[in-house]
């Protein structure tokens, strides 16, 4: 059953607010899944906050425009589904890798991060970026490294006299 002109226009609205609030996108091809594997995708999709859509290209086109996904519209070609990652820029990534791993009819076509379109074969790239998390706590680590070394640094002389007197201790021990 064919799509009213306000069912469209509605679809369009909805990826278009979707992709404005986006980190990255995935479009993959998903010819050959099953239906029980679609409903299996966007499980994981909701599970991991992963905005998960089938929408005909020209739709698809005209929504992406005036966004940073604009790059995406000239390799959009075939039946298509558009995975927007909405929490950290490589959760869509992963899941299509992870997911096409054990289905091998769904392949990644284009990927879309900061404005620039990436053929599918770089989305295991996109899919190692770290999580919030994984960002947050390296970000520490490095901002907790140079106060580490001053406080070492600091306490250095004193560790130094104690091991020297622990040392003539021992040298005086051993001669006794």
């Amino acid at each position: 059953m064919p799509l009213t002109l306000q069912e469209k226009k509605a679809i369009v609205e909805e990826v278009s607010e979707v992709a404005a609030n986006a980190h990255s996108a995935v479009a993959a091809e998903y010819i050959g899944l099953t239906a029980l594997q679609m409903d299996d995708l966007r499980a994981k999709a909701r599970q991991n906050g992963i905005y998960l859509r089938v929408v005909k290209n020209n739709l698809a086109k005209i929504a992406l425009e005036d966004t940073e996904f604009d790059c995406m519209r000239g390799e959009m070609v075939g039946p298509l589904l558009l995975a927007f990652s909405m929490e950290d820029p490589g959760s869509a990534a992963r899941l299509v890798r992870d997911f096409a791993k054990e289905n091998e009819k769904l392949a990644a076509k284009v990927v879309a991060l900061n404005g620039q379109a990436m053929p599918g074969s770089e989305l295991g790239r996109v899919a190692s970026l770290p999580t919030k998390d994984e960002a947050i706590s390296q970000l520490m680590s490095v901002m907790k490294a140079p106060i580490e070394k001053f406080v070492r640094t600091l306490n250095e002389p004193h560790a130094k006299l104690v091991r020297t007197i622990a040392a003539v201790r021992d040298q005086k021990q051993g001669a006794a």
